[in-house]
């Protein structure tokens, strides 16, 4: 911990768990850290960059404003996998927010980026530890498989528990707005600070919000999402939820949405790596618990 510590102090990349993802972290002051992040994921310089913090003393010395519902929201999730944008503050640099004036900052739920983040006294940006719109890592050998030397340090926790990226909210604006459903429903969160409404179209950069591109979280296999019908030609593999595996290559899913979750990139990084034709995904539920998990397969089906 002490020497990744110093190495995000000294501007360089560690890799770390969260509860969700493995994060790809650096010192969210220091511009030219910043900058390795986005050239080692290959990311757009127009997609922001989440803020980790280990407190809400740290949160509020990044932005210019702490509403009531920001209070609220905190008092109730952090840490956890809630993300809140808001009017950043000078100390954020320009850098972090792909141009815009708000930042988005969370406080995660995990032992060691915690302790990381207080050993090393600064914040830390972390989009997930990948090559930008590829898989997100919840084991540290997902992280070196994707970014291999890119990184100075992986810290290894083993799997996370989440498994998919966080709930982010915009607060920035005289309404909230969920900018990406996660694991924190809006349900959830509208039971706590009233409506939320969905973001309009955002089909220009940069976005409000990380995991706003039309095509994201996607395996190098060709993923497609699949309703009672037939599958597509070739060899592939099929997540299933209601129907009973039928053979060896069909791979019964859990039924519980946080348990899918936990489970899903890591089964997909598994097939991914075996060179198939295709995966095929049973459609999720509608209900809203599971609408995190739809809109990261919707992405990862987009052509």
């Amino acid at each position: 911990m002490e020497a990744a510590a110093a190495l995000i102090r000294a501007g360089q990349l560690v890799a770390f768990p969260t509860e969700t993802v493995y994060g790809l972290g650096a010192n969210a002051l220091d511009p030219e850290a910043i900058g390795r992040i986005y050239e080692a994921k290959g990311r757009p310089r127009g997609s922001p960059l989440i803020v980790h913090v280990s407190s809400i003393a740290m949160a509020r010395e990044l932005v210019r404003e702490w509403p009531e519902n920001a209070a609220r929201l905190t008092e109730l999730f952090w840490p956890g996998p809630l993300t809140l944008v808001l009017p950043k503050s000078d100390l954020v640099p320009i850098d972090v927010t792909g141009g815009l004036d708000t930042v988005g900052i969370r406080m995660p739920n995990h032992s060691v980026a915690l302790e990381l983040i207080r050993a090393s006294g600064v914040p830390i940006a972390a989009p997930s530890a990948n090559r930008f719109s590829e898989l997100s890592p919840t084991t540290a050998d997902h992280v070196r498989a994707s970014l291999g030397d890119r990184v100075a340090m992986v810290l290894d926790a083993g799997p996370t528990h989440v498994g998919i990226e966080s709930t982010v909210v915009s607060l920035a604006g005289p309404e909230a707005v969920l900018l990406r459903p996660g694991m924190i429903s809006q349900a959830q969160i509208e039971s706590v600070i009233g409506p939320v409404r969905l973001p309009v179209n955002c089909a220009s950069e940069p976005h409000p919000s990380p995991g706003m591109h039309p095509k994201h979280y996607s395996p190098r296999t060709r993923l497609v999402i699949v309703d009672a019908g037939s599958l597509p030609a070739g060899r592939g593999a099929c997540l299933w939820i209601t129907k009973n595996p039928g053979s060896a290559r069909d791979i019964q899913m859990p039924a519980d949405p946080y348990t899918y979750a936990a489970r899903l990139y890591d089964t997909l990084h598994q097939l991914d790596a075996e060179g198939l034709d295709w995966i095929a995904v049973e459609r999720p539920p509608s209900d809203i618990l599971w609408a995190g998990i739809l809109d990261r397969l919707t992405r990862a089906a987009a052509e």
